[in-house]
This record gives structure tokens, sequence and C-alpha cells, in this order.
């Protein structure tokens, strides 16, 4: 099996076997080369030590020497070489104790997680492949290399990695690996957020979205993010849904494009259901108040995970108006985008038609159709270049000032006036008629204030 592999990596694997060591690419970006696809990076392992790597290029950054690994930097791009190592005793389920350096390819390969991660290659000796990592690919198999719970023990990561890597790849994960995840699944607390963070986004974000479902599953998510299992377990009993709380969430993150705003806002859009549901004396279930409340909850799962800020309040505001529903005038639609902000379109229009698209099909070509002309109504507003906000009036504050509003809260609550003027009529958004209405029509003979 041939690999084409950058000039650069030639480069340097040649450099290596040159001076007599040995050099592979390594990892995932051999995997990512079998499936035809093209590697983000190329990482290299090699016998050679760190400052024996080091003397052989005339760039590099120490990037962790004690363990192994040095950037060599080549036309302004970084390619880390790692020495052959065999890691100590995982004591805190995270990260070795102490790493030892080796002269075995095979001892190198043999820590890594996965079959489909543990393969290596170069020109010389062509694919090297000690755990079946190829045919796992072939058969679309996501498997521990070794035993399973040792993996996981040393790492309680890989555990969601396993989740991940099935979700971006299409891959079953195999029994015994299931298995030891659903054993171990506790072991995932040791984890730090940000890191739990980021395999959740990228399985959110992957081609298969809905493998979030294995979280739960499996017993990962009960740690993590208890409000999936919640979902997951709590029915709806109403015309608008076939499916209960998580089923639907789940169906609703295939229906948006893979961003990693618009998939978090499916995520959690109905996470308060579970704590709005009444039932009325009809049997059907009822979720009164649950985007507001939603809104709240999602807004602590997400610190918790440790998002940004700004992620933060675009996916809140998302969930706190994805079931805001305006007559579809120019007027209550400008009111509306003021209300619910500028920065949520278009994306409020997604987000409603993956909630629609995951429902019933009770009233569904209907809910679409408001959708449709919802957005329409929109896109005529930004064509006539209406105000929707206060960035948007012709004044601002030091016009306010010149005209003799007196700095503080007095411009603020005038600017709010000037809006909710200009939201009913968009006509007076100009910056002659707006000062009109702050200082009054000029006298005869008299300049009027700028």
């Amino acid at each position: 099996m041939n690999i084409r592999l950058p000039e650069h990596v030639k480069f340097i694997l040649g450099r290596l076997e040159e001076n007599g060591f040995e050099g592979y690419a390594v990892g995932g970006c051999v995997r990512d080369a079998l499936l035809g696809r093209v590697p983000q990076d190329w990482d290299i392992t090699t016998n050679a030590k760190p400052l024996q790597v080091k003397e052989l290029f005339r760039r590099t950054i120490d990037t962790g020497l004690q363990h192994g690994t040095v950037t060599i930097m080549l036309d302004h791009t970084g390619y880390e070489v790692t020495t052959y190592r065999i890691d100590g005793e995982y004591e805190d389920g995270r990260h070795p104790k102490a790493v030892s350096f080796t002269g075995s390819l095979s001892d190198d390969l043999m820590r890594r997680d996965f079959t489909i991660n543990a393969m290596a290659y170069n020109e010389t000796e062509g694919l090297v492949d000690l755990f079946g990592g190829r045919a796992d690919l072939e058969q679309g198999v996501i498997r521990c290399v070794g035993e399973p719970k040792e993996r996981f023990t040393e790492d309680a990561l890989r555990m969601m990695r396993a989740i991940r890597f099935s979700a971006q790849l299409g891959f079953s994960i195999e029994e015994r690996t299931l298995a030891a995840i659903r054993e171990l699944a506790p072991s995932i607390r040791r984890i730090s957020a940000e890191r739990i963070q980021t395999e959740l986004i990228k399985t959110l974000v992957s081609a298969h979205p809905q493998t979030v479902r294995r979280f739960y599953e499996t017993g990962l998510s009960s740690h993590f993010l208890p409000e999936l299992d919640r979902m997951m377990e709590t029915a709806q009993k109403n015309p608008h849904h076939c499916y209960s709380v998580g089923e639907h969430t789940l169906h609703s993150l295939d229906e948006v494009p893979p961003e990693k705003v618009l998939r978090l806002a499916m995520l959690l859009h109905d996470v308060a259901k579970p704590l709005c549901k009444t039932t009325d004396e009809a049997g059907i279930d009822h979720f009164h108040g649950h985007p507001a409340k939603g809104a709240e909850i999602a807004k602590q799962i997400l610190r918790r995970l440790k998002l940004d800020n700004e992620t933060i309040t675009r996916v809140t505001q998302l969930i706190r108006w994805h079931d805001d529903n305006p007559p579809l005038t120019e007027r209550n639609v400008r009111r509306a985008i003021c209300r619910v902000g500028t920065a949520q379109y278009p994306d409020i229009f997604a987000v409603k038609r993956a909630d629609i698209l995951a429902q019933s099909d009770y009233q569904k070509e209907e809910k679409l159709q408001y959708v449709d002309d919802y957005e329409k109504v929109y896109r005529q507003i930004l064509e006539k270049n209406q105000c929707l906000c206060i960035k948007d009036l012709a004044v601002d504050g030091s016009d306010l000032l010149a005209a003799g509003i007196p700095q503080g809260k007095a411009i603020g609550e005038k600017l709010h006036e000037l809006l909710e003027l200009v939201l009913e009529q968009p006509e007076c958004n100009t910056r002659e008629d707006l000062l009109t209405r702050i200082t009054g029509p000029a006298k005869d003979g008299q300049p009027k204030q700028e």
C-alpha cells in the first residue's frame, strides 16, 4: 500500500534515514491517507532522541522535550517529530507519570489508543500495521489496541474519543471496547471540562451527530451531561411530536449544518422540557415556558463545559427564541429581530426548521411554510436597509450630546426612544428627522442645532 507523502515529510524522513535513524509518518495522518482523506497534520515518529533530531534540522521548536517531541519548521509549517516511547504509569487517568524512550517502533505503537491510529508508514518499509488497523478501517470498526480496560484506565478521555471517531467516520465500536466504556464510564469524571468539551463538540459537528446517543447508552453522559439523560427519558405525548424529548433532540441535530453554535443550540434547545412538563386532562403533554428556562439551563451547562462567552450568548439566545413566531408583517418582524438580536439571524431559521423536521407530520408543511415566509420578510427588511438596532440609527450618542442631551442615563434612554420610533416608522431613520425630534424644529431665521 503506497501513501503519497508531502515533500516536507519525505525530506524529514529522508534526513533521519541518511543519518542512521528510523522515521515514520504515524497515527491519524496514516489513517486519513488510507481513507483517501487529506490529513490535517503529519506526525512523525523516530528512534532518534530529541537532541539528535534538533541537530539534524536548522529550525526547531522545543515543543515537549520531556515527552520526546520536537517541532521542525519548514516554510513556516510545523511538523511534530516524537521519539519512540513507552508511557509510564497513569496516576490520574489522564497523563503518564513519566515516559521512557525506546528503540522499538512496536513498543511505541502498542501504547496508542485504537488500531486505526496505531499504524506507521514510510516509503522504505511501507505500511507497518501490527494490530490490524487497516482491516478495521476496511470493516469500519473502532477497536482498542490490546486490552480496552487498560487503554481506558490509562486515559479515560479515550472513551469519548472512541465515540467521537465513530461519529466522524461512521464506524461501529467493537463490542469489547464498548463493554469497557460502559464499565469504566464513571472515570470520565477525572477528565477536565475543557477536554470533555472538545470531544463533545467534535462529535456534534461530525457527519453523524446522532452518535451523541452513545454517550447516553454507555453511561458517560450521566457524569458530564446528565441533562441529556433526562431528555432521553422524557416522553412527549403531543400531536406535534413522535419521539421522546431526547430522540427529537438527536434527530434535530441531523437537520442543521455542522457548525458548533447550531449543533449546540439543537442539542440543548429542549433541555428544560423535563422540568416544564405538564399533562392535561386528555393526557396531552405540554411544556410551557421551556425556551426561556432552557436558555438559563443551557447557560449553566455551557459554562460548566468552559465554552467561550460569545458561543454561550449565541447558543442561549437561539434557544430562548426558537419558538418565537411573530405575525408576518414587516413591523412585527422588525420588532422580533430587535428582540432576538440581529446576530441570531439567519441562524434562527435553521434552528426552527431543524426543530420542525424532527417533529411529527402534524401541521409540518404549514410550520415549514411559516418559516419560509418569515425568512422572506426578513430578507425584504434587509434589502430596504431598515433600522433594527441602536447601532443602525442615523444618530449616535455623540450627536445627542451635541444636541444638548446630558451625558449618562439620558443618552441611552433617548436612543431607545428613537429606536422605538424607527421600528414603527423606518422612514424616520434620517439624521435630520431624528435630530429634529431631539431639538425641535428650527425657528425662522435660526439654523437647526447640529
